[in-house]
């Protein structure tokens, strides 16, 4: 009898009102927006990038880094997470994301940038295992349907607005696709600038 009453209460979860799971979500999606336009202002900026540190061999590493450590560490992050606890993990993972972007914006050469994304990487991957998963904890299943509605600006914005912003501020130090590309890309994507 004991025992049932001890599961019974390591069982019952507890419901979060509104408020509070409109905080949760908008620190989450913070969080996901700030990786979401740091991978597309780098994507965008790459070309100048690589030609400043002289890598052109070594150009494609630098996505490739991120995505290959972003989808290995996947997995690992939720199953961390059951150990430790999400919100720790969650705030390592965004300590991690923002301690490897200042090292790879400060990054000398071509392979000091390569393993600062790569460790951005391991943060983006945490960041976006550990948002779904401390969403899903949240959550009550019947209102998962509505979550995605309120999740989708966190990324499709950032992918056409940050490119906008890196195009729009790499153009004056002459970069090599700054011309026909970057007016395109303001036009299409932002009217106003």
């Amino acid at each position: 009898m004991v025992a049932q009453a001890q599961t019974a209460s390591l069982t019952k979860q507890r419901t979060y009102t509104h408020r509070e799971i409109l905080e949760v979500m908008s620190g989450l999606m913070l969080a996901m927006l700030t990786s979401m336009i740091s991978t597309s202002v780098v994507g965008t900026a790459l070309p100048t990038i690589v030609g400043e540190l002289g890598g052109q061999d070594q150009y494609s590493w630098v996505a490739s880094a991120t995505m290959l450590t972003m989808t290995v560490s996947t997995p690992l992050w939720g199953k961390l997470s059951d150990l430790f606890g999400r919100k720790l993990l969650f705030q390592s993972a965004l300590g991690l994301f923002v301690a490897a972007s200042l090292v790879a914006g400060l990054s000398q050469d071509m392979g000091q940038l390569i393993a600062a994304r790569a460790v951005q990487g391991l943060g983006v991957g945490g960041l976006s295992a550990l948002s779904q998963v401390i969403l899903g904890d949240i959550v009550s299943p019947a209102s998962v349907a509505a979550t995605p509605a309120t999740w989708e600006p966190s990324s499709g914005s950032p992918r056409s607005r940050g490119r906008c912003w890196a195009g729009s501020s790499w153009t004056p130090t002459g970069w090599a696709g700054a011309g026909a590309s970057t007016w395109w890309c303001r036009s299409r994507w932002c009217p106003s600038s």
